[in-house]
């Protein structure tokens, strides 16, 4: 499953492939307050399709107008927010300014550009692209430290993408669910890991991916980089632990399980005598969550999806420091 990012590269190599214009508009700067990060994309296809977020939707509609009917032929800037009327008109939070890249794309000179990105992120693959106000394009190659984020200096972007987090949530529950959508919306991609028939069969949310493999498989061919996440919350050992298993011995960047205090000390016992050591151990966020105190399982969610964007900052400042 693809998100964030990923998808809206898809969509861009899509329209290309199908012979459509397109244009890929970044935020490279931002003053005041944003709705969305710099970096975000939004991609509009000349036939008026869209994919992506800029804004939380006041600009959106005038940039597909805009491509529509005057769509560039060179990248270029556009700035929103500089004026009062600017502000009233899209709305946009506390005076803040938001700074564009529209690079107009076409499949004659872009595809293979764009499809070598596709392909890294759809990998998960960091990779570098390099784009120049009223000129061309590149890729800087692909590094495994690459810095993610965006820097401009008013000319130059240079563009470093990395895989988007991803989520294997084990074991089907009221919590899991409301996790999966809270975790969806903070723009995790999210695969739900049930082998038990019984709680399978029951599942009642299709949009959400469920897989019946067992979650040590799973994690082995899916869930083993530094970009993933695993939440064991099946409240069931032969489940559970299973999955804990592999995934302290993986560089996932964040290893949960739910359960009291008394239950995560059993839980820590029973990993070491599998042979787990103590470093691994330490990795395991047990009881997991920050202390709110939640008691309803959608206040559990919000308590494991809070601690799991904070984790996500926590990598991506490390990624950073590189």
């Amino acid at each position: 499953m693809i998100s964030g990012q990923a998808s809206v590269m898809e969509s861009v190599r899509h329209w290309l492939a199908a012979g459509e214009r397109v244009w890929l508009c970044t935020i490279v700067e931002t003053w005041g307050s944003s709705p969305r990060p710099v970096g975000s994309w939004l991609a509009v296809s000349e036939t008026g399709h869209w994919s992506g977020s800029v804004s939380g939707g006041c600009l959106e509609e005038d940039l597909l107008r805009r491509t529509a009917a005057e769509g560039p032929v060179e990248s270029i800037l556009i700035d929103y927010g500089i004026t009062d009327g600017d502000r009233d008109r899209f709305q946009l939070p506390c005076g803040g300014r938001i700074r564009l890249l529209v690079e107009p794309l076409v499949a004659s000179d872009h595809l293979p550009h764009i499809e070598r990105v596709s392909r890294a992120l759809s990998e998960r693959q960091p990779i570098r692209r390099k784009v120049i106000v009223g000129g061309g394009m590149g890729l800087i190659g692909e590094d495994g430290n690459a810095r993610n984020g965006v820097a401009f200096d008013g000319q130059t972007l240079v563009h470093t993408l990395q895989p988007e987090c991803r989520l294997l949530l084990i074991g089907a529950g009221e919590v899991a669910r409301h996790v999966a959508e809270f975790a969806s919306a903070a723009e995790f991609t999210v695969t739900l890991c049930e082998p038990r028939d019984t709680f399978a069969d029951g599942w009642q949310y299709p949009h959400i991916p469920l897989s019946r493999r067992l979650p040590d498989d799973l994690i082995a061919d899916d869930f083993g980089d530094r970009w993933c996440g695993i939440l064991a919350l099946a409240h069931d050992p032969r489940v559970d632990d299973m999955g804990l298993l592999a995934a302290l011995q993986s560089p996932a960047f964040y290893v949960g399980a739910m359960g009291s205090r008394k239950t995560s000390e059993a839980r820590r016992s029973r990993l070491a005598d599998l042979g787990l050591d103590e470093a691994a151990l330490s990795r395991l966020r047990a009881p997991i969550g920050v202390n709110i105190p939640s008691k309803t399982p959608a206040e559990i969610a919000i308590s494991i999806v809070a601690d799991l964007i904070a984790a996500r900052h926590d990598l991506r400042a490390a990624q950073a420091s590189l």
